[in-house]
């Protein structure tokens, strides 16, 4: 990873976008991606894609990963100034209070705080449990609704944490919004990878979502539109090698073993089979997940298309997801990457991802 390609992750992460407002970062991704592609086309929400011409009749393969975060949105200003607020996506009220957000006002950004009434003044139990969300009110400073008013907030705008993203050593980095800015960065960094060397077979479709933490609803309008033969789904998955995660229960993922690829369900046996393959080839290191009912990503929104996508989730190893210290370690980024461009330029032109019946 370069210094340019390092700045533009951080870029990245620091621009909000939460989950129905991710056009400021749609856009500087776009940006980044349209010079190593063949086309670059969006839709009607917002999400993006950049295609790469492959050999007439050949496949079309489909990587994805979505744009979106997790925030929250105003839901109710009170007579004296306070917002109360609503979970965009999957927030989690346990940390919100004394965390500071941002206002995605009218006006343009306004700084707010969660409140957090002091220890000394509440009353206090030894079985305290995390506030409930209708608990939470955000201060920003106003002294009234019509001071809110002025700064250019109303009901339904958008907030996300005002944390950034830092290095936590050499390879590890930490911040809000890794899940899933990291998918889309990804994604620039494997098309980058394939205008290099000899044209791959297949045309290669990189496919930035938006709303995936709300239900999978900008890949299931785009592939639909798309059509691709084949998709390889990127996410995010859980460590498990940080403290008091039971893996009997949650599974043995680590932060730094290489990208993790999931079993079963949604995820076709064939595109399984030939990740697993060039990672082999390539001397890339593989986790393993299983999938019982359904992936909680994309996949499961692509894999039904039309007569059916054959499709496949590789996730990278992330502690403490959905929070604001969200941490991976770049090596497996970057071992995500390799694995990616080794998938698509295995790729032959007579390829067929299919279980065979008849």
């Amino acid at each position: 990873m370069t210094d340019d390609d390092r700045q533009f992750l951080f870029d990245l992460l620091r621009t909000p976008s939460p989950t129905g407002w991710e056009a400021p970062g749609q856009r500087l991704w776009a940006q980044r991606i349209e010079p190593v592609s063949d086309e670059l086309d969006s839709d009607a929400y917002g999400s993006a894609w950049a295609i790469k011409k492959g050999k007439k009749n050949a496949p079309t393969v489909l990587l994805e990963a979505h744009a979106d975060e997790i925030g929250f949105a105003v839901k109710y200003v009170t007579d004296d100034g306070f917002l109360r607020v609503d979970r965009i996506g999957g927030s989690d009220q346990a940390i919100a209070r004394g965390r500071r957000l941002v206002i995605l006002g009218a006006n343009g950004p306004v700084p707010g705080i969660v409140g957090n009434t002091a220890i000394h003044l509440r009353e206090r139990k030894d079985d305290e449990k995390a506030p409930k969300l209708e608990e939470l009110f955000v201060d920003v400073g106003a002294a009234s609704r019509e001071d809110v008013a002025d700064l250019g907030i109303r009901v339904g705008h958008p907030a996300v944490y005002a944390d950034g993203p830092e290095m936590l050593n050499e390879t590890r980095i930490t911040g809000r919004a890794l899940d899933n800015r990291l998918g889309g960065f990804v994604l620039t960094q494997v098309m980058q990878a394939l205008k290099k060397g000899k044209k791959p077979a297949a045309t290669t479709v990189a496919l930035n979502a938006v709303q995936e933490e709300i239900g999978g609803n900008g890949a299931k309008m785009a592939a639909y539109h798309l059509e691709p033969d084949v998709a390889v789904v990127l996410d995010v998955t859980h460590a498990t090698d940080s403290p008091g995660i039971e893996k009997a229960k949650h599974g043995e993922v680590k932060l730094g073993g290489g990208p993790s690829v999931t079993h079963g369900t949604v995820n076709h046996p064939a595109v399984v089979e030939r990740l697993i393959e060039v990672a082999e080839a390539e001397g890339i290191a593989l986790q393993h997940e299983s999938s019982s009912r359904y992936s909680g990503t994309d996949t499961d929104v692509i894999f039904t298309t039309r007569r059916g996508i054959p499709s496949a989730l590789v996730s990278i190893p992330m502690r403490y997801m959905h929070s604001t210290v969200e941490t991976v370690d770049l090596r497996d980024v970057e071992a995500t990457v390799r694995l990616l461009e080794a998938f698509v330029r295995s790729i032959a032109a007579d390829d067929e991802f299919r279980t065979r019946i008849l």
